[in-house]
């Protein structure tokens, strides 16, 4: 319980670092939800548990961008345009919003069973900030989760991660793939932006 209140705990902070007027929290059996922008979002209480599918099919000769997030053949890439995504996934567990305290616009934190996708705006339209992993019933691409340990992050990512006060922190094409180890074990997994780091 500690450890999901903590996950919960950094992705709140970070989304509300300095903005805390005009925001909205909305959990349960919400149907339909306006955000102040005049976008609606589905929203309902979904008890079903999903198996989890970490290997995307992906067109093509597409590449994506620094390390992905796949769930149920959905690719979450960091700094995407974050509407089809969010389409793909259907109704959020729980949707909360605050006014951007990096852009012009509202931040926005969809929780679904086992992770959180948070977006920032842009002038065309809204993107992928941040994945937080809730629970150990999802990994990374590459089979990493919740309760794993430290050996296994390195043995699957490699050695040359940057140790930031116990997280260790992956860079790839302007993103970081971060792992907060406590006694040794995978607390955390976190996939977030640079954009806020310039």
């Amino acid at each position: 319980m500690k450890r999901k209140l903590a996950v919960a705990s950094v992705g709140l902070v970070m989304l509300l670092a300095g903005c805390a007027n005009n925001t909205n929290v909305i959990e349960g059996d919400v149907k339909t939800i306006s955000t102040s922008t005049g976008e609606s979002f589905p929203q309902a209480g979904a008890e079903e548990k999903q198996e989890q599918k970490t290997e995307a099919t992906v067109e093509d000769g597409k590449k994506e961008k620094g390390y992905v997030f796949c769930y149920n053949d959905i690719v979450i890439e960091i700094d995407a345009a974050s509407a089809s995504v969010i389409k793909q996934l259907g109704d959020a567990n729980s949707y909360f919003e605050a006014p951007s305290c990096a852009f012009e616009g509202i931040d926005k934190m969809y929780t679904y069973n086992g992770f959180e996708v948070d977006t920032y705006p842009l002038k065309d339209g809204d993107h992928i900030s941040t994945v937080i992993f809730k629970d150990d019933t999802v990994t990374t691409a590459e089979g990493i989760g919740i309760g794993d340990s430290i050996e296994k992050v390195k043995e699957t990512y490699g050695g040359d991660a940057a140790d930031e006060n116990g997280m260790l922190v992956y860079d790839k094409d302007g993103m970081q793939l971060c792992f907060i180890v406590e006694g040794g074990r995978v607390i955390s997994v976190e996939y977030r932006s640079t954009v806020l780091d310039a």
